[in-house]
């Protein structure tokens, strides 16, 4: 869903260019993300951070590990990184990226990135525009390209049929399917929710009573 704009996002965006990468930038930094970083430890991403919940509940959760959100959209990203800026706890493990996440590989290098997150990615329904679902194919084997072998994606979804669509794509691409990797009713599972961090979407849709989908799968 994409947010109305705000006059305040690009001059923030601007003066927080340290946390919030521009793209161009961000280009710049392939191979060498681990200098954006005060301590070097496994980078995680997240492609299309939405307004940052989730991100910034990981970088809480798991101070050993970088995160890094991804945004194609001004309003959102400048609403998750000032939400990072703002927050309480200091996450010198978290950084944005203002751009494309169709472009991952020219962002990162193989085996600089140990796991990608898709979180209730636009499900695109109709069929021509199959080649925009963050699941299809092209933007798989950008993924591939910047994780290490064996590299894990972990994908949520409250949409039946993205997710379908998706488990036949990820078959189709040759991934994983690693044990217990698939839930078709996420918060019903009590050991699974134990470590589960929340998007805005997850909580809205499941105290509706709508169930949360998620695949957690590698590349070979």
């Amino acid at each position: 869903m994409r947010l109305r704009n705000k006059k305040w996002a690009g001059p923030w965006l601007e003066a927080h260019a340290d946390l919030v990468i521009n793209q161009q930038t961000a280009t710049d930094l392939k191979g060498k993300w681990e200098t954006v970083f005060p301590v070097a430890q496994p980078i995680q991403i997240e492609v299309g951070t939405g307004k940052g919940r989730f991100i910034i509940g990981m970088a809480k959760k798991y101070p050993n590990i970088n995160f890094i959100g991804m945004e194609i959209q001004e309003a959102a990203v400048a609403v998750a990184g000032r939400m990072a800026d703002e927050d309480e706890a200091a996450l010198p493990n978290l950084k944005f990226i203002y751009g494309d996440g169709a472009g991952v590989d020219t962002y990162f290098e193989k085996g600089e990135v140990s796991k990608v997150f898709l979180n209730f990615s636009d499900p695109w329904p109709k069929s021509r525009h199959e080649s925009r679902r963050l699941t299809y194919k092209s933007f798989l084997a950008g993924y591939q390209a910047i994780l290490p072998d064996g590299g894990e994606l972990e994908f949520k979804t409250d949409n039946r049929g993205l997710f379908e669509y998706s488990l036949y794509s990820f078959n189709q691409f040759g991934m994983n399917f690693l044990p217990d990797g698939i839930s078709l009713d996420l918060h019903a599972d009590a050991d699974k929710m134990i470590d589960n961090v929340e998007t805005e979407y997850e909580e809205k849709f499941s105290e509706l009573g709508f169930p949360i989908y998620k695949f957690v799968g590698s590349f070979k």
